[in-house]
């Protein structure tokens, strides 16, 4: 065996079978205090927690602290909470504001 065929297999067992566009949710944010304008991805299969205080329906949350590469240095904190599913269910922000992804490019070009 070649070691190039080697490392392929070694590769392809340790790559995960589900792509990137599937474990990969974008939120579009401005800061309040500069207007920098953020992206972040949230990995769906590996940043939510179980909300364990929700209803008998399990939910997920997840918690992030932004902060731009501006240098207002302004923490923007995001909380999502995620159906059984992974589908949104509610967002809140303190610190900044939501956007979408077209005002996101167009303030990005």
């Amino acid at each position: 065996m070649h070691m190039s065929s080697l490392i392929q297999r070694l590769t392809n067992f340790f790559t995960s079978a589900r792509k990137e566009d599937e474990a990969g949710y974008w939120i579009f944010l401005g800061c309040d205090r500069c207007g920098e304008l953020l992206r972040v991805r949230i990995n769906l299969f590996n940043d939510l927690s179980v909300d364990y205080e929700g209803e008998k329906n399990q939910t997920y949350f997840c918690r992030k602290i932004v902060v731009g590469k501006g240098g207002c240095f302004q923490r923007i904190e995001v909380e999502l909470l995620f159906d059984r599913d992974r589908r949104l269910l509610q967002k809140d922000i303190s610190g900044g504001y939501f956007i979408n992804q077209g005002e996101y490019q167009a303030g990005n070009q």
